[in-house]
């Protein structure tokens, strides 16, 4: 004897489905980019190909080749670092002591 199990999603699930559809929305009108955002951990495709350059060039080497470059690159890096280990903790800190 086979049960039959509602198909409806629960009210909970639908909510979060209309985000994720308007989250994907926005991820297709810009090409993917914050789905990659999320998978590289909060980094972009330049500091993703900048860091396979600085992996195998070496910094020195990779200055020379592009001063612009490695100042955007050492900029993401340090903006992004700064938010994630600096100023995400003390908001935390300051949000969960009284």
């Amino acid at each position: 004897m086979k049960t039959e199990i509602n198909k409806q999603p629960s009210k909970l699930l639908k909510p979060i489905a209309a985000i994720k559809e308007v989250f994907f929305a926005f991820d297709r009108k810009v090409d993917g980019a914050l789905v990659f955002f999320f998978k590289h951990y909060g980094k972009t495709k330049f500091m993703v190909a900048m860091s396979k350059k600085v992996q195998y060039l070496g910094i020195e080497k990779l200055w020379d080749k592009g001063p612009k470059a490695f100042i955007y690159f050492f900029l993401f890096y340090l903006i992004r670092d700064t938010i994630l280990y600096i100023v995400i903790p003390i908001i935390f800190a300051k949000a969960t002591t009284s």
